[in-house]
């Protein structure tokens, strides 16, 4: 049994002023009960509503907000200025986690596999970029999360839509090379990671709709891979986790292609808590309720340090 008086008083961030606010109101809000179930002395604030330098009466903070001004070191900075332990990665890993360009550049130049990408604007030829990356491809917004802004493109005369949609998200926009053989993602707890799960979603793709909308998206755990390989991708997982100074908790996602090679795709710093997300989905797996997961977020906040 833990001693939940050495939270002290908490405060549970959701909300927030991203794209993602809907789905950081569920998340945090799962979060919020889980710790006064466990009597926790929790308390909800949304940084939308509520000005920051409220914050100062509060003992530690669990992030549950998603994207921007949230997820992206700002607000990682603003508790770092206050003094405020904080869940989840400091402010420089925050940020680049939530770049997935400088996210590539910086595991393309570590060793960490990741899809073949390009960085395009409104003045690339993007029939090079097809011609480079095949098709389908996909292109995306690379500060977003939540699938936001994000395209399957399959034909060339579809690209210049695709840029608008991804930049009308952020105007730092990638296309990246299509990997067909399955979805699959591998939450970090600590300095372990949990089991793999395989999604299938039945549309095209795992977009917004697949994650927190539709009740027929399927979730593997056990994953398939053999247990040598599920083995092998979740060790790199950690060491691509910690490339970018990644710490506390998170989530790395990555893509199988046909002949049975994994490439790693993007971190997530601040996974979704909802009753759809998957690392609550792989902490079951392990033994690990809900409720125990949340707590032992909220438990690494007593030790760790956010210096960077």
């Amino acid at each position: 049994m833990r001693n939940v008086k050495q939270f002290g008083k908490v405060a549970v961030l959701f909300g927030g002023t991203s794209g993602e606010r809907e789905v950081s109101i569920k998340s945090g809000s799962a979060v919020l009960a889980a710790l006064h179930r466990q009597g926790v002395d929790a308390y909800a604030f949304d940084p939308a509503t509520q000005p920051l330098s409220a914050l100062a009466q509060y003992d530690r903070a669990f992030i549950s907000l998603h994207g921007r001004h949230g997820e992206d070191g700002t607000m990682q900075g603003a508790l770092d200025l206050m003094g405020i332990p904080y869940t989840g990665s400091g402010v420089m890993a925050s940020a680049l986690g939530m770049d997935k360009w400088r996210t590539k550049l910086l595991w393309r130049a570590t060793g960490v596999v990741t899809p073949d990408f390009e960085l395009i604007d409104a003045k690339t030829d993007l029939n090079q970029v097809v011609h480079k990356l095949g098709l389908p491809l996909f292109v995306k917004p690379a500060n977003e999360g939540s699938s936001i802004g994000i395209s399957k493109v399959k034909a060339l005369a579809d690209m210049a839509e695709a840029y608008a949609l991804a930049a009308q998200a952020d105007p730092l926009v990638i296309a990246e090379r299509f990997i067909g053989g399955g979805e699959y993602t591998v939450g970090i707890l600590g300095n372990v990671a949990l089991p793999i799960v395989r999604i299938v979603p039945k549309n095209e793709y795992y977009d917004y709709e697949a994650k927190y909308i539709r009740d027929d998206t399927e979730y593997h755990c056990p994953c398939g891979l053999d247990s040598k390989k599920e083995a092998q991708i979740q060790e790199e997982a950690i060491q691509a986790f910690k490339v970018l100074g990644c710490a506390g908790w998170g989530r790395v996602d990555f893509l199988m292609d046909e002949a049975g090679n994994h490439y790693f795709l993007e971190v997530n710093t601040s996974p979704g808590m909802t009753d759809h997300s998957l690392v609550p989905m792989e902490a079951k797996a392990a033994g690990l309720s809900f409720d125990a997961l949340v707590l032992s977020i909220l438990e690494m906040t007593v030790e760790k340090s956010h210096v960077e």
